[in-house]
């Protein structure tokens, strides 16, 4: 394990330049990946409304299932983060061998379910007959790469436990510079490839994505990562490291599940305003994104920060870590925050030429703004709960707060006193303020600094 890997937060140290060394890659990787979303949306949004709500319909239960592999990431990023901290690397790599083994599993059973029962899926969330074709389509296609996402999205959650942030960067660029090109080619026909519409957009998902998960997965058997996997014994089977990585990551797999779960209702709620209304809330969600990559790149330094602190048996450093982290967050949330007041109009223009689009998304941008510090307090507190292994604190007020606050007093909004879209919106920054305000009050008990993993 490369020294410069460690997180360890003491006298000595600098607490900014060890947030940024782990958070900048986290950021970068974000912002292309968001940047790439962006670009995929204005040119699906080519195609008309139906084709951005087919993907976006699509997405939420992917997005479900990937709520359950959280299980193993996370469970797997706070062994990696302490046996890193306690310079037990072998085991840290053992670890990741056994989050492979099960991720494995765990994607061909789910890409068998979206194969096999997609238009029923579409069916049950509201979608329109020809958002529901759409989708259909495109969910099949992408099925493939499914297995590839979930395998890189457990070997980035080892190799950032330990330190390494920058390896995951480089490979995730990788495949969203392929992923943009791709679509280019196969949406519109480019350069006498086909002209598939949507399905080329799953197509060009499919391949970038299992490009980068075989790329993951071969560094972590060579010299060059932080995490050495073995092929001797690869698929030998340890009871205790799973259970121990399963014991941390089921709270979070519940926790996401349930919020999950919670999501998909609320779509459907807002999927019954119609498919101009469903458009505006895709877009407005995919140009609100950009706020994600700071709060979750320090998030992810909050996580390592903590689990590698506690296995060093430095919980005063994990605490002074966390802390600075949500300082900076909060600074930079609050700037996302402004752009969201003031740019709202130019930000979606860049999606649609719509005026009911613009200007139905541009109010929904402004209303979020005002969650934009909550959510980053969210990001990190939760993230550094989650590195102690205070998984099941995360998942009370997660599954409290969605359905309680988003869920169900979204409804009342959006139907019962007929505020439609703004009051899914005004759901949504209420939630974001109670959960934020929660894992805040949890992280300054100081219960985390005694949970053993």
């Amino acid at each position: 394990m490369a020294a410069d890997n460690k997180a360890i937060i003491n006298e000595d140290s600098s607490t900014k330049n060890v947030i940024f060394k782990l958070a900048w890659p986290v950021i970068a990787e974000q912002s292309l990946a968001t940047i790439t979303h962006i670009v995929d949306m204005m040119m699906v949004g080519r195609l008309g409304a139906s084709a951005v709500a087919a993907i976006g319909l699509t997405m939420q239960p992917v997005f479900f299932s990937m709520a359950l592999a959280s299980a193993l990431g996370v469970g797997t990023t706070a062994l990696v983060s302490r046996f890193t901290g306690s310079d037990q690397n072998k085991k840290a790599a053992s670890v990741l061998q056994q989050s492979v083994l099960m991720s494995i599993i765990f994607s061909i059973v789910f890409a068998s379910i979206f194969y096999f029962f997609a238009p029923g899926l579409l069916n049950f969330m509201g979608g329109e007959a020809e958002v529901v074709k759409l989708g259909t389509g495109y969910l099949r296609v992408m099925t493939p790469g499914f297995i590839f996402m979930v395998l890189a999205f457990i070997v980035t959650a080892a190799l950032r436990g330990a330190g390494e942030t920058k390896t995951p960067m480089k490979v995730n660029i990788l495949v969203n510079i392929l992923n943009v090109l791709g679509n280019y080619l196969l949406i519109f026909g480019n350069f006498g490839f086909p002209r598939l519409g949507v399905n080329g957009a799953a197509l060009a998902t499919t391949i970038s994505r299992s490009i980068g998960g075989i790329i993951l997965l071969a560094v972590t058997f060579s010299d060059y990562s932080a995490l050495k996997m073995k092929f001797k014994g690869f698929f030998k089977i340890d009871l205790d490291l799973t259970k121990r990585v399963l014991k941390v990551g089921i709270p979070t797999a519940l926790e996401e599940s349930v919020r999950r779960l919670a999501q998909l209702l609320f779509v459907r709620v807002i999927a019954s305003l119609g498919t101009t209304a469903f458009a505006a809330h895709q877009i407005s969600l995919n140009a609100e994104s950009i706020s994600y990559m700071p709060g979750f790149g320090i998030a992810v330094a909050a996580t390592t920060i903590v689990g590698q602190n506690l296995g060093a048996k430095n919980p005063r450093g994990a605490e002074k870590g966390t802390f600075e982290a949500w300082k900076i967050g909060s600074l930079i949330m609050g700037f996302m925050a402004l752009v969201f007041l003031i740019l709202p109009e130019q930000l979606i223009s860049l999606y649609t030429s719509d005026s009911e689009i613009i200007a139905r998304a541009a109010l929904n941008l402004r209303i979020i703004a005002l969650s934009q510090i909550p959510m980053g307090t969210q990001f990190i507190f939760a993230g550094a709960l989650r590195g102690a292994g205070d998984t099941k604190a995360v998942f009370y007020s997660t599954a409290l707060s969605t359905w309680i606050f988003r869920l169900f007093l979204g409804y009342i909004l959006v139907h019962s006193l007929g505020f439609g879209l703004v009051g899914a919106w005004t759901a949504m920054v209420i939630d974001w303020i109670v959960r934020g305000s929660y894992v805040f009050y949890r992280f300054k008990k100081g219960n985390w600094k005694l949970i053993e993993v």
